[in-house]
């Protein structure tokens, strides 16, 4: 088995390249790899299309991502929220396009791409503006959309706990979509609070195993949204 811990977020996400698809595990906060994001800001990567359950928050994590123009497209359910004060203005002013898919169509698709669905047959959005462009058949009376599944380049996800060939534990409801994103990108990161030696994780408790991740990165003291937005911190 291979190690795949790497020395330090900026090692992490070195070979991301411009134009790539980057999946985001997070749910506003809980769960967000803060530091693996700005990273990547450092890194220099634009032209991304990133899929994430919301466009951020404040101006650190992925909303700076946004304000440092490197997102041409959000794919997400909720692009608005208290603090959203960055992507509205882009979207808005064309730099960022919006991809809006509701929220359990998004986690569906994007395990349905980690799993090797190509499609799959829905009914929410049906009637609604969220239709256009897409497929409608009748299933028993019923109709139903037709979208695609999803995968990325890359996925970048936090964890409570990781092993060093890549099993990972999360932190309660922090694991939100980090599993089935963890399947659908190709490269997937994990930075973690600790990074521990194989066999140290009880494998009853292991959500995501090893095969679905590349690269493991540890960060002891993990920076929380919520706390960054009250001390008016901004990135870089």
């Amino acid at each position: 088995m291979i190690n795949k811990e790497v020395g330090s977020v900026a090692d992490a996400v070195a070979d991301v390249f411009d134009g790539a698809t980057v999946m985001i595990g997070g749910f506003g906060e809980a769960g967000s790899p803060i530091e693996l994001i700005h990273a990547l800001i450092d890194q220099g990567a634009t032209d991304l299309t990133v899929v994430n359950n919301n466009t951020g928050s404040g101006e650190v994590g992925l909303a700076a991502l946004i304000k440092a123009g490197r997102v041409s497209k959000m794919i997400c359910s909720y692009p608005r929220s208290t603090n959203s004060t960055v992507f509205p203005d882009m979207y808005r002013s064309g730099r960022t396009a919006l991809e809006l898919v509701p929220q359990g169509t998004l986690a569906e698709r994007i395990r349905a791409g980690g799993a090797g669905i190509p499609a799959f047959y829905t009914p929410t959005a049906v009637g609604t503006p969220l239709e256009d462009g897409l497929e409608r058949r009748t299933f028993d009376g019923r109709d139903y959309l037709l979208v695609h599944g999803l995968t990325a380049d890359f996925a970048l996800i936090r964890a409570r706990v990781v092993d060093r060939h890549g099993n990972v534990v999360y932190n309660k409801t922090a694991r939100n979509y980090s599993p089935v994103m963890a399947m659908a990108g190709r490269t997937t990161i994990v930075q973690a609070t600790t990074v521990v030696d194989v066999g140290e994780l009880d494998p009853e408790v292991i959500v995501t195993p090893g095969i679905f991740v590349q690269r493991v990165v540890e960060v002891a003291d993990p920076a929380h949204e919520s706390e960054l937005i009250a001390m008016g911190a901004t990135y870089p």
